[in-house]
């Protein structure tokens, strides 16, 4: 090794485990892959799993809270999506991992709106499923929880698109688990773009550097054998996507100077697109809806999921003005098979939620959230999912610049995933399947001087 590549080791960031030394037997049901990811995730004590949807991340929460509160004999209060709870309980029973939802003892479930109902300081642990909802750098939940969990030993953070749209997005989780603040973060890894943007890109020389940090507290995976376990019974079906067109009537203007009506290009042109063509749109898509099975529409606007509630017999709109209760209630009922329509927001109902009893869905307004997008399309289209999935995007003629959008972002994200699998893949499954234990570099070379009152004592 040279003296520039030592210089360069002795600058490594790590974050040194600080979890279980000695792993308990865990759960018989644990595939392999998420058996070591638990048992990696408990040695380090405060752990990122951004595994895609379908692999397990449930199972593997609770098999993690269940070993964390055997171990330290303290509650473990999981967070999660609205409605997700009771699903999250179902599963916990389903493998015999005692977990309830409310306060008390134990594993303690509920959603990230009944927070403040919880004192913190009283838990042991703390688990986020679907723990994106840290991404954006103002939001509420983001600066509660890191405030709130500073001095809770054990955490983990589960989810499937931990950086939606840019790298920067990662920092959010680091901070939470108490490995580095976000700034920091920016300010060793990232460098600024310049201008008025708050645009940051890793720096050249960092960028080694970065992903082995990103890979000592986190793991990314895709399917099993980004670590180098089969993927035996984790195939995916076809995914198949159909857009409609609703052609948009349209009289030629003297005043503009346009023959033919122009696609929207600005957020409040797309917008006014949408609110014109919401009529069209519903008409379209209640002529698509099949009677004889499960089918989910997402919108955009309140007029869509309105005028297409009335337009569907039968169907069940689900949208923010419902008491969570009620929400919770209505999500439940579709996942059992009782109501056969569902409307909704994908920020309301788009996380977290198993769905594979459904293969057929649409979207009748979309807005710029990629992640959205994706995280409600694989609400069906997942590991576990036996038929081939269904898409629908129903849009205006004129509203050809959002659904570019979407496909540039999911192209985006794609890639960006991509990436990280392929710089985290070595060093993931290293640790993970080696069980590598960091310990921190610290060689004393300056003998202890206890001063002098210490001495006489």
């Amino acid at each position: 090794m040279s003296a520039y590549d030592m210089f360069l080791a002795r600058k490594a960031i790590d974050d040194p485990m600080t979890g279980l030394h000695d792993v308990p037997e865990l759960p018989s049901c644990l595939f392999p892959h998420q058996r070591d990811i638990v048992a990696w995730a408990l040695r380090r004590g405060r752990a990122a799993l951004f595994a895609g949807t379908g692999l397990g991340k449930s199972l593997m929460e609770l098999a993690w809270a269940q070993a964390v509160h055997n171990h330290t004999g303290k509650p473990v209060l999981h967070l999660a999506p609205l409605a997700v709870s009771n699903q999250m309980v179902r599963e916990a029973d389903k493998f015999g991992i005692p977990a309830h939802i409310g306060d008390g003892e134990g594993i303690c479930i509920t959603n990230y709106q009944k927070l403040d109902h919880f004192d913190l300081s009283r838990f042991g642990a703390v688990i986020l499923d679907e723990s994106s909802i840290l991404k954006n750098t103002d939001g509420h939940y983001r600066t509660r929880l890191i405030e709130a969990c500073q001095s809770i030993p054990f955490r983990l953070a589960a989810t499937a698109t931990p950086a939606p749209n840019d790298f920067m997005e990662l920092g959010s989780h680091a901070e939470f688990l108490g490995v580095m603040r976000y700034t920091d973060m920016l300010a060793t890894f990232f460098v600024h773009d310049g201008g008025d943007t708050q645009k940051w890109r890793l720096k050249g020389h960092a960028e080694n550097e970065f992903w082995r940090w990103m890979a000592s507290w986190a793991v990314m995976l895709r399917k099993p054998s980004d670590l180098g376990y089969p993927n035996d019974g984790y195939d995916l079906p076809a995914l198949h996507y159909h857009m409609h067109t609703v052609q948009v009537a349209y009289a030629p203007s003297m005043e503009t100077g346009t023959l033919f009506p122009m696609q929207a290009a600005s957020l409040q042109e797309r917008i006014a697109a949408r609110r014109d063509t919401v009529s069209d749109r519903v008409a379209k898509a209640a002529s698509i809806t099949p009677t004889d099975r499960p089918f989910v529409w997402w919108c955009n606007l309140n007029a869509e999921a309105e005028a297409l509630a009335k337009a569907i017999p039968g169907a069940v709109n689900l949208h923010g003005g419902l008491k969570d209760d009620e929400k919770e209630r209505i999500l439940i009922d579709f996942s059992e098979g009782r109501i056969r329509h569902l409307i909704s927001k994908a920020s309301i109902a788009g996380f977290g939620m198993n769905w594979q009893h459904c293969a057929d869905t649409g979207f009748v307004g979309l807005n710029d959230s990629f992640e959205q997008f994706y995280q409600a399309i694989w609400r069906f289209w997942r590991f576990g999912q036996t038929q081939e999935v269904n898409c629908h995007i129903v849009s205006a003629e004129t509203e050809g610049a959002t659904v570019a959008n979407i496909k540039r972002k999911e192209a985006d994200a794609e890639r960006m995933a991509a990436a990280m699998v392929m710089h985290m893949a070595d060093l993931s499954s290293q640790a993970v399947r080696g069980m590598v234990r960091d310990t921190p570099n610290y060689n004393p070379t300056i003998p202890v001087q206890l001063p002098d009152f210490l001495r006489a004592a």
